[in-house]
């Protein structure tokens, strides 16, 4: 829930009113409280734990598109990298297919250099190999920039800067799992 430091109810609200921006009603929101899923940077979550309840909650809501972290969790968060290891474990490991067709797309983490140059990184995105990639319009980066600031107990001033330079508020490369 994103207890980390103890605002688990705050961080909720602030992710319901991130989603309203983008158009996502608050009852396609879940949020899983699980007393072995800790919101912690440096923990590694169960694989077969995890794994179980992401696919429930997949065949419960027929979701047919899954947009996750890669291996590298964008910024290296245990937890981020946990999600990526729990998708890739029920698609290679349990051959998970289901019937409705769910494809699982796995967002690209770029180097340092790459993170910070906002709309430069669309010419080099372009040029690399990769399955989907998503270019925002001026007005869709304002959208994500404002869905962002929604999240006001973790916009530190590094995360601040984040939401100025960062290229994922304009391109997103991903590839599927």
């Amino acid at each position: 829930s994103g207890n980390y430091y103890n605002q688990g109810e705050i961080r909720k609200k602030e992710l319901e009113q991130s989603c309203c921006v983008l158009g996502i009603p608050a009852s396609d929101v879940t949020v899983i409280d699980h007393r072995d899923l800790p919101d912690n940077p440096a923990v590694e979550w169960d694989t077969q734990l995890l794994a179980t309840l992401v696919l429930k909650h997949i065949e419960a809501k027929n979701i047919n598109l899954v947009v996750t972290f890669d291996a590298g969790g964008v910024s290296g968060h245990a937890n981020h990298v946990s999600l990526y290891t729990a998708l890739r474990y029920s698609v290679c490991t349990l051959l998970w297919v289901p019937p409705w067709g769910c494809r699982v797309l796995v967002l690209e983490s770029v180097n340092l250099f790459r993170k910070y140059i906002s709309f430069l990184d669309v010419l080099i995105s372009c040029l690399l190999p990769r399955d989907a990639l998503f270019i925002l319009t001026e007005e869709e980066t304002e959208q994500a920039k404002r869905a962002m600031r929604c999240h006001r107990s973790q916009l530190l001033w590094f995360r601040q800067l984040y939401v100025l330079f960062s290229r994922y508020l304009v391109v997103n490369s991903l590839r599927l799992l």
